[in-house]
């Protein structure tokens, strides 16, 4: 019987405790020469190559003659020889990586993104294409549903059965989460949004839906409309531990840890809980911002070799400037929480000695070797475009006000990106996001991005936020763990190693050891296990807080492991440079200046509605 799609797929979870997906692949008029198919080896947003093709265990093709002969090309390439009629491509996937980037699958759930389970038919992307999603056999699997936007055929909402797409693009872009899960919805921008969260968990439910619509409605709000979509999907995956999040074109997959989740019983918004708020408008304002506005190199996406582009500050960095923007114009938190987050944000850029070696659009070009490749040297080699990025974009904001006599805004630009490029679906050329900025600002920018985003200087944020009535600190860390956000806890400078630590079954390892520190001149190395200073057994648990017992310019003895070997250092303490940052009201500011900081932090469009209390349906 020939099938209704060009190509239709069929996966199935066939043994969840040995963690592998049976998936078949029929193409109803393959390449008459033989047909090639290939995995892809990257999934759009996450600038790596993993060559998902590693994870198919074993693989298999057939026709209506039998078997049809397999040749493998490259590391994720195949050709079929000639077969005769339609042609089936059969092969099981290993899938044990919980992440939101690939495929996962054990008796309690299921999950996968499609570039990590389903091959691509060469010369064959762009047909319309089916999906079987089958339940794993089993009577404790039935409480089972599906969790995907993927556009249905014949299945029902959150079951399994028969799913579609218009390509392999889209076939890719929406995740699957086959689990007993918890389910709640709320609507924004006149689209329901659902909430799925798979593990064990206590959250408040109605709460989190409540907080996420004010979230996405001024995101809403901002651009003006929601791309078109049916719904749209938070799905996370809750763990003990772990945190993480990928964008989908009406959905996005998270990683987080319970207790990030809020509870019935809490009514203030944790440190965690605001973590996994700042993640979910993140992903959601990528809703826009590079699913539908994107880098001309990703257009299409090239998904067997790395695509190439300087833009990933802005895709990303100006992403992570509003996530965190968004919840305090949506009300979920003050001004002083706001700046506690900025001075984060700003102390990840200064802490890194590769901030001046490394400009923002180096480091979204090398994002494929540098940034998702990172070792023990990376905070001495090479910055964040995220965060860089979110630095870049707050002074790209507050120049355009500035400049425009407080006419003009980022927001402006965010929008001319969604009408002139995003909507039509045009990529955006290199170079363009600046360029529109100095149109808005009314002035040339050329300075500005030659210094700082094409440059490695420091960004002159105490100027910047001086029209806003804000003062931008710089003081010493109180150790290479401190965030920043604050002010110091003492007036005191507290002596540094200039070495970041992590746990180990005896002493304290060093993970990273930073340029010109005085660990780095007493001759300790990364991976180096501290057990004594000065002859005094340390851990991870207390070493700072014998190293800040110190004055500054103190030479202590160190003992340690490299390898196996006993090696005896000496290392004189300093004072850690200013690299914390943090950012407060001025209380000498003018009215004016208040009314400027007051319309940037809780603008709203003319066309805005507040949100509201979000009409909840808790399914279970």
């Amino acid at each position: 019987m020939t099938s209704p799609f060009a190509v239709r797929y069929t996966i199935k979870p066939v043994k969840p405790h040995a963690h592998i997906y049976q998936v078949s692949c029929r193409i109803e008029n393959p390449d008459p020469s033989g047909q090639v198919f290939y995995m892809p080896a990257w999934i759009p947003g996450s600038y790596m190559i993993r060559d998902f093709a590693k994870n198919i265990v074993q693989i298999h093709a057939s026709d209506i003659t039998g078997q049809v002969k397999l040749e493998k090309r490259d590391k994720q390439t195949w050709q079929c020889a000639p077969c005769r009629g339609a042609l089936t491509i059969a092969y099981e996937v290993y899938a044990w990586d919980l992440s939101v980037r690939t495929a996962h699958l054990d008796s309690n759930h299921a999950y996968y993104n499609g570039s990590s389970v389903f091959v691509a038919i060469k010369g064959q992307e762009h047909e319309v294409c089916g999906v079987d999603i089958q339940a794993p056999d089993g009577e404790q699997y039935k409480d089972w549903r599906v969790a995907t936007t993927l556009p249905r055929a014949d299945a029902s909402l959150y079951g399994f059965g028969g799913y579609q797409a218009q390509d392999y693009d889209e076939l890719i872009d929406h995740p699957v989460e086959m689990a007993d899960f918890t389910l709640a919805s709320f609507e924004a921008g006149g689209v329901t949004h659902d909430v799925v969260l798979s593990g064990i968990h206590r959250a408040d439910m109605e709460r989190l839906c409540n907080d996420l619509q004010k979230i996405c409605q001024t995101h809403i709000d901002m651009f003006g409309e929601l791309p078109k979509m049916q719904r749209y999907l938070f799905m996370a995956m809750v763990v003990g531990s772990g945190y993480g999040g990928l964008e989908h074109r009406s959905s996005c997959s998270l990683l987080c840890s319970r207790n990030d989740l809020p509870l019935a019983h809490q009514t203030e918004i944790s440190d965690e809980y605001l973590t996994f708020l700042g993640l979910c408008s993140h992903e959601y304002f990528h809703t826009w911002n590079i699913k539908q506005i994107k880098p001309a190199a990703f257009m299409p996406y090239d998904l067997q070799q790395e695509s190439y582009t300087r833009q990933l500050w802005a895709f990303e960095g100006i992403t992570s400037y509003y996530d965190d923007l968004a919840l305090i114009r949506c009300g979920l938190i003050d001004t002083e929480r706001y700046l506690d987050l900025l001075g984060q944000m700003a102390t990840k850029v200064w802490r890194g000695p590769g901030r001046l070696k490394q400009s923002a659009t180096d480091s979204s070009f090398d994002a494929w070797t540098k940034f998702y490749k990172q070792d023990e040297n990376a905070p001495n080699a090479i910055i964040s475009y995220y965060t860089k990025g979110a630095i870049l974009a707050l002074a790209l904001d507050l120049l355009i006000k500035k400049h425009s006599g407080h006419k003009h805004t980022l927001d402006d630009l965010m929008r001319r990106l969604w009408q002139q490029y995003g909507k039509p679906q045009i990529g955006v050329p290199e170079g363009t996001i600046e360029k529109m900025a100095a149109e808005f600002a009314g002035t040339s920018l050329e300075e500005f991005t030659t210094r700082y985003l094409y440059g490695t200087e420091d960004i002159p944020l105490n100027t910047l936020l001086t029209g806003m009535g804000l003062n931008f600190t710089l003081r010493p860390a109180e150790n290479m763990d401190d965030k920043g956000g604050k002010p110091a806890r003492t007036r005191e400078a507290v002596a540094s190693m200039g070495a970041r630590f992590i746990n180990q079954a005896i002493g304290a390892q060093i993970s990273n050891v930073f340029d010109d520190s005085p660990a780095q001149m007493g001759g300790l190395s990364a991976g180096d296990i501290i057990i004594a200073l000065d002859r005094i057994k340390v851990d991870k648990a207390n070493i700072d807080k014998v190293i800040t017992s110190y004055p500054a310019g103190s030479p202590v003895t160190v003992h340690a492991f490299r390898r196996d070997e006993l090696m005896e250092f000496s290392v004189t303490l300093q004072v850690i440079e200013d690299s914390a940052c943090f950012i407060t009201c001025d209380t000498n500011a003018s009215p004016e200046q208040i009314r400027y900081r007051e319309d940037w932090l809780k603008y709203q469009t003319n066309q805005a509605t507040t949100p509201q209390q979000a009409k909840i349906q808790i399914v279970n």
